[in-house]
């Protein structure tokens, strides 16, 4: 009886580790998956070249010469991105192609330049490469702290800050921005396979748009951010790989993006 019981209480035991050890079941089980994102299906060349698309997920092109697995030189790229682009907007006479405004114009001689408006840091040259983890909230706060006779802002939004302040804020914003150019003008740099930089089919980061994000987005069948049609032009026209939420490189070039179409009106949603 003793032995029963002592089996009873292990087997007991046994379960109990087994019930408290057993798999979790996952927060969002029974969840519908997220769509599937659409893939631009391009053609294949009967004579093994390379073909190109371009990021309506629909225009492509064969490159005479070039090998697919080939990349293509800049020159040669900037005139595929050409000639793809005059092949849509023929097919797409009504379409909306907005230029980007000007922004950050050097001031005129002898006018006196506003606090909050800092000279731009020499852009980076494309030899340099990406810092990893990007700007942080502490970037330049070292340099803010050295000014220790004037009233400074340490780790409160609203508090004290002084002109010195707010010139290291304005030079580090502005740092971020031109590595975001870098990347957006540097195919290597995006980690593009072909040739193809974003600064091709948008120059200067022309027709971007991200006030309208989110929006529907065609190409992916979904709605989406601006980060993901970062992404998708990344994995088709540049055929590199897409990059995460937090890669430097993509949060350097969504600020890149925004600064170029600043004072557009903040409209989401529109197609």
């Amino acid at each position: 009886m003793k032995l029963l019981v002592g089996t009873g209480a292990v087997l007991s035991f046994v379960g109990g580790a087994a019930l408290a050890t057993g798999p979790a079941t996952p927060p969002n089980a029974g969840a519908a998956p997220p769509p599937e994102v659409k893939k631009h299906e391009l053609p294949v060349s009967k004579d093994g070249n390379l073909v190109v698309g371009l990021c309506d997920g629909e225009t492509s092109m064969e490159v005479k010469g070039v090998k697919a697995g080939q990349s293509l030189t800049r020159a040669q790229a900037q005139h595929v991105s050409g000639a793809l682009m005059e092949e849509w907007l023929r097919k797409n006479p009504d379409a909306h192609w907005d230029a980007v405004p000007l922004v950050a114009q050097a001031p005129a001689p002898g006018a006196t330049t506003p606090r909050t408006q800092q000279p731009r840091p020499p852009a980076p040259s494309s030899s340099q490469t990406v810092r990893p983890g990007g700007v942080t909230p502490e970037s330049g706060g070292a340099e803010v702290k050295k000014e220790l006779s004037a009233p400074i802002q340490d780790g409160h939004t609203y508090g004290a800050f002084s002109d010195r302040d707010e010139a290291i804020w304005a030079a580090s914003t502005q740092q971020f921005v031109d590595e975001g150019h870098r990347v957006f003008h540097d195919a290597a740099a995006i980690g593009g396979t072909v040739g193809i930089s974003c600064d091709m089919c948008h120059p200067d980061a022309s027709n971007t748009h991200p006030e309208t994000y989110p929006k529907y987005q065609v190409q992916l069948g979904r709605v989406a951010l601006l980060r993901d049609m970062i992404n998708w032009c990344i994995e088709n026209p540049v055929r590199g790989r897409p990059l995460a939420d937090g890669d430097p490189r993509m949060r350097a070039m969504e600020a890149y993006i925004y600064a170029k179409r600043k004072g557009v009106k903040l409209e989401y949603g529109k197609k």
